[in-house]
């Protein structure tokens, strides 16, 4: 802990778990990069962070003790251990990325395995040096993200075409996703997890639904497929700039959504269920507060990245 270079690169891998990084990341990818590749990256992340969560609150191992661990972050201290779910999306998404992206887009195989490698240490070296994880946590969820990819690999096109074609897809999401979210809700008592149980639910089910509305009013966000494979085109000022601004333009609106739903759906699920709503703090730890506050709420965000935000660039020409 006295080196700052060590402290501040492990800082940025935890970081590379933790809600900022997705709020940044996924958008970019979807705006700027590829939606058809952003919609299987979050199908991929919804499905390993829920069975991680899920995990964790069944095998109810308690985080390193201190001391004899130094705990350079506390946020998540009321967790459980087991399995690290910073390990298990350190080591999806880079490999999910590496593993969708390839044969689709033109670069060579090595930078993509070096970029994965690296991601993935990264982060899983930073739960330890945190003192947030053990060396068997870590190396658990590595292992187990791998078990997933495997699994949902081979089904990530069939979920995002049901999602996209089927009629009663938002019927079908909507409801399998809260069913898991109340499901996740009676594993434990309160801790953290259970709201990010129900953010990531909720984000998930809002993008399928969204892709699921710009198909059906022909809002065409992936590359034709004529243009494939796609070529990492050179880098002007011009391009540059443009990325920029939609993701300037759509990340405040993503931030905007979030708090408006926030203050509509706390005190609206409080007078539904006659919770005292002085003490917001202490409403939220109630099931019946948290899980539709954050269901709805990452829910419309998640539908924001996927149809309002699109919707907007299109409008004002910044598609």
């Amino acid at each position: 802990t006295r080196s700052r270079f060590l402290y501040y690169l492990f800082s940025l891998g935890t970081e590379l778990g933790n809600e900022l990084f997705y709020i940044l990341f996924f958008p970019f990818c979807i705006w700027n990069v590829d939606a058809w590749l952003g919609r299987r990256l979050i199908i991929i992340w919804v499905w390993v962070m829920y069975l991680g969560q899920c995990t964790k609150d069944v095998i109810r191992w308690p985080r390193p003790a201190s001391p004899p661990v130094v705990k350079l972050e506390v946020f998540y201290n009321s967790e459980y251990s087991m399995p690290s779910t910073h390990a298990m999306s350190g080591t999806a998404i880079p490999l999910a990325l590496l593993l969708l992206s390839y044969g689709r887009w033109q670069y060579p195989l090595m930078f993509g395995l070096i970029l994965a490698f690296c991601w993935c240490s990264l982060v899983c070296c930073s739960r330890i040096y945190m003192g947030m994880h053990s060396i068997l946590d870590v190396i658990a969820g590595f292992l187990y993200a791998i078990l997933i990819l495997i699994v949902f690999h081979p089904l990530v096109d069939l979920i995002d075409n049901f999602n996209l074609t089927y009629k009663y897809a938002p019927l079908i999401i909507i409801s399998l996703h809260l069913a898991l979210g109340i499901f996740s809700f009676t594993l434990d008592t309160w801790s953290t997890s259970r709201g990010d149980t129900a953010q990531i639910l909720g984000c998930g089910a809002g993008v399928a639904c969204g892709s699921h509305v710009n198909h059906i009013v022909g809002l065409q966000l992936d590359p034709p497929p004529d243009a494939l494979p796609l070529s990492l085109s050179s880098l002007t000022v011009t391009v540059f700039g443009k990325a920029i601004l939609r993701l300037l333009i759509g990340v405040i609106v993503l931030l905007l959504t979030r708090v408006a739903m926030k203050k509509a759906t706390i005190p609206l699920a409080c007078k539904m269920f006659r919770i005292p709503h002085d003490d917001v703090r202490k409403a939220r730890q109630r099931m019946e507060v948290e899980l539709p506050y954050r269901y709805i709420t990452y829910g419309m965000v998640g539908f924001s990245l996927m149809f309002i935000v699109p919707c907007l660039f299109h409008f004002i020409g910044l598609s």
